[in-house]
């Protein structure tokens, strides 16, 4: 567990995105949950020792950040889109990936359910806990229902997966140029320290290296398309691995690669004939 701030705690060693709490007057703030629901069983543990759960933010729609909602019974935040998502997925399928992955969450999956969020917003919302303000915009990029979290009070931002801090980052539902412009926004807000979706709390000058990374891949796509080469070319001759993959991901983390390389031939063949 690291300590970001005085009142902000973010779990970073377990497989899947980056779980969070913030202590307020008024309760605790969860932001995420830890993928695999053995994890989170043991994270909820050391949570509710620190208070009583509140509300749960989700900063994007990819089960990473959500599969163990469930085992908290609290109103759950997010994006519009990212509830159409959640609303959407399998949890067959979820619940049959995590099996496989973690048998220690076998016995946890029989009471599996998504657990969607029951307040929304489109473009930026306002939450009050006791002494805290949580400022939430929609930063679309990474996926289509990305949002950023600030707590000005704490100095700090959530950004989901729109910032890996040197953890291999995907593309494969991605909208690049939306994603650079999100970075921006996100450079704009005034704070000190980022809690990303992988990897460590870094300070606010990594979303310099998170905007090179982003252009990187958006050139050695465009590059490909230039040179004339299918996708399928572009699949195998492209790469944008830079990173080491996150724990869990030694395997599927490829395939992921993969898809990244597609989708962005295909988002960016279309941009480039528009």
């Amino acid at each position: 567990m690291q300590q970001v701030s005085k009142y902000i705690f973010v779990e970073t060693a377990w497989p899947g995105a980056n779980a969070s709490y913030i202590v307020t007057t008024q309760g605790l703030i969860l932001v995420d949950t830890p993928y695999y629901p053995s994890y989170a069983n043991q994270w909820k543990n050391t949570v509710e020792k620190n208070g009583t759960v509140v509300y749960l933010i989700n900063t994007e729609p990819h089960d990473d950040h959500y599969a163990s909602n469930f085992l908290f019974n609290v109103p759950v935040i997010a994006h519009k889109i990212a509830r159409d998502a959640m609303v959407a997925a399998d949890v067959n399928q979820i619940a049959a990936v995590i099996s496989q992955n973690d048998p220690a969450s076998a016995s946890l999956l029989k009471d599996l359910r998504i657990n969607t969020p029951a307040i929304t917003f489109t473009d930026q919302m306002n939450l009050y806990s006791g002494n805290h303000s949580f400022q939430l915009f929609f930063t679309p990029g990474h996926s289509a229902g990305q949002i950023t979290i600030l707590v000005p009070e704490e100095r700090v931002v959530f950004t989901g997966d729109n910032v890996c801090n040197r953890i291999q980052g995907f593309f494969h539902e991605a909208d690049p140029y939306a994603w650079l412009k999100s970075l921006k926004r996100i450079g704009e807000l005034d704070f000190d320290y980022i809690v990303p979706g992988h990897g460590l709390p870094c300070k606010k000058d990594y979303l310099r290296e998170e905007t090179e990374f982003v252009q990187s891949c958006i050139d050695k796509t465009i590059e490909a398309i230039h040179n004339g080469w299918s996708k399928e070319e572009t699949i195998s001759r492209v790469s944008f691995e830079r990173y080491p993959l996150d724990l869990g991901l030694e395997e599927y983390g490829k395939v992921l690669l993969q898809k990244s390389v597609q989708n962005m031939y295909e988002f960016l063949s279309q941009k480039q004939s528009a």
